[in-house]
């Protein structure tokens, strides 16, 4: 198989991988968490260009060390995943922020993408949010927005299940009433009630970083009526590779990419491991989204060139 990433168009040099797809996740008693080295070699095996930072220790904590990893795999560094409390009185998510960007620019990262978490372990339960935590939530991501900027960093905020900002209405919310750009998380959002292929389509402009996964749609509706966890679900394979789920992932590629969209679409199949996987493991679901989405973004990229001929 061809382990190099392709040239043209430039999309497609823009695929990036993230540690979860492998099952090296933050949340405590996720799974079995694959070595680095063993996660890394396999994304350039698949042949991607970068990756997300993934959780706390997967990567060296220390900036220069962090920036050798990944030049050692051939690897760009993209951002990471930071879950960040934002709706409680008294605690200040900033610092914490600005001590996290020292290592995006010793690695040239460019992407924050923040979380608005509950305070409790896993996804798979959440607190009501009132009038008041709301406005310190949305105060919070445009302060956010405007820390990361002095760095030269994009901040985004990924809707995901079990957090603060999760469903549709909340999506909304912070598309009225704050100045942040979203992660277009096409799973998260499938679960949480948003169809991402139309969100693509109502405010292109506010979508400035992707996670691309696929959903098995009959499982994600027991996760939204209640009758199976969060956890549970990806357990029992809810994330599908690209192509073999229920995302309209054409759909929001080719809306994207006729609006010129230049953010990553970075692979990100959440997996749980029940142990060191036998064989290949989560490898070869990672190399069938890739193969699947660079069909996409080519004939996507066919689709704008003869409209623009």
């Amino acid at each position: 198989m061809n382990t190099q990433p392709l040239q043209s168009p430039n999309s497609l040099n823009r695929i990036a991988g993230a540690p979860i797809s492998w099952g090296v996740c933050e949340v405590p008693g996720w799974g079995y968490q694959l070595a680095p080295d063993r996660v890394l070699s396999e994304m350039r095996e698949v042949g991607l260009s970068a990756t997300e930072f993934g959780p706390e220790g997967f990567l060296p904590a220390a900036p220069d060390a962090m920036a050798r990893t990944l030049a050692h795999h051939d690897l760009r560094a993209v951002g990471g995943f930071t879950p960040l409390l934002l709706h409680v009185a008294g605690h200040d998510p900033l610092p914490e922020v600005e001590r996290l960007l020292e290592s995006y620019a010793a690695s040239e990262a460019d992407t924050l993408v923040l979380s608005a978490i509950t305070g409790q372990d896993g996804y798979d339960s959440r607190p009501e949010l009132d009038n008041d935590g709301w406005k310190l939530l949305l105060s919070h991501l445009d302060r956010l927005t405007r820390l990361a900027a002095e760095h030269g960093v994009r901040a985004v905020l990924h809707p995901h299940v079990g957090t603060m900002v999760e469903n549709g209405d909340e999506v909304q919310r912070v598309l009225e009433h704050s100045a942040i750009s979203l992660c277009l998380d096409t799973g998260h959002l499938l679960i949480g009630g948003t169809d991402p292929a139309e969100l693509t389509r109502q405010a292109p402009e506010r979508i400035a970083h992707t996670h691309m996964k696929d959903v098995d749609a009959s499982l994600a509706a027991k996760v939204q009526d209640g009758r199976i966890a969060y956890t549970d679900a990806v357990r029992e394979g809810m994330y599908r590779p690209l192509g073999a789920g229920d995302v309209d992932v054409q759909a929001i590629v080719t809306h994207l990419d006729s609006r010129g969209y230049d953010g990553w679409y970075v692979l990100e199949q959440d997996t749980i491991l029940a142990e060191e996987p036998r064989g290949r493991g989560p490898v070869d679901d990672v190399w069938a989204s890739a193969e699947h989405l660079r069909s996409v973004l080519r004939d996507a990229a066919h689709a704008r060139t003869l409209t623009q001929a």
